[in-house]
């Protein structure tokens, strides 16, 4: 299945690309194992997770709108931001992939999405991530953060690419906000139940 999916690939996105797909694959792969997730769908779905990448405008919002998918305006204008959800698509139609683990992480590696698995969590994280994105000390940060815990690796991954769009003059769809504002949540919860738990202990 690997080498099929590769080939594909080899026809339908550039060089670079296909290197940055797969060092997510291997990313997916070391963080899945690393958090104790299934470490063959996570490479599974960092391979796949940029099929559509390259597809034009009109053919993402063709398959989305034949899809059923809902369309805002943003998406309707940025027809790029479509590009994950007709990779879960084309994953599903082209080569047969019916986890719908897989499909979600592939769909949500973009935008991200409130609730989110641990696995698109991992996927979502990979992309921004991988060690051809750059070097500084912010992405350091967010590298070492994605192996403390993987929401609060979401919620800071969530804040630098905020801060890119904006930099960049770029719109930014509202899926995008409320991942980062439920990843925070979730992770000001943890951090309050790890001070109880830890008072707890110095008390007992």
């Amino acid at each position: 299945m690997r080498d099929r999916i590769l080939t594909w690939l080899e026809h339908h996105v550039t060089p670079p690309r296909l290197h940055h797909i797969v060092r997510v694959e291997q990313l997916c792969g070391q963080l899945a194992q690393h958090h104790q997730l299934d470490v063959e769908k996570a490479k599974q779905a960092g391979l796949m997770h940029d099929l559509a990448k390259y597809f034009k405008p009109q053919r993402l919002l063709q398959m989305a709108r034949t899809e059923g998918l809902e369309l805002d305006e943003i998406l309707a204008g940025e027809p790029h931001l479509l590009h994950a959800d007709v990779s879960a698509i084309v994953a599903r139609d082209e080569f047969g992939v019916e986890d719908e683990e897989i499909l979600e992480a592939i769909r949500n590696h973009t935008l991200g999405r409130p609730q989110m698995s641990p696995l698109s969590c991992v996927v979502y994280l990979a992309d921004t991530l991988e060690p051809g994105r750059g070097t500084s000390a912010e992405l350091e940060q967010l590298r070492k953060t994605c192996l403390e815990n993987l929401v609060a690796a979401v919620w800071h991954t969530g804040d630098y690419s905020l801060r890119h769009l904006l930099e960049q003059q770029r719109m930014i769809h509202p899926r995008t906000i409320l991942t980062r504002n439920w990843a925070m949540q979730q992770s000001k919860q943890q951090q309050r139940i790890q001070r109880a738990s830890a008072s707890d202990r110095i008390t007992a």
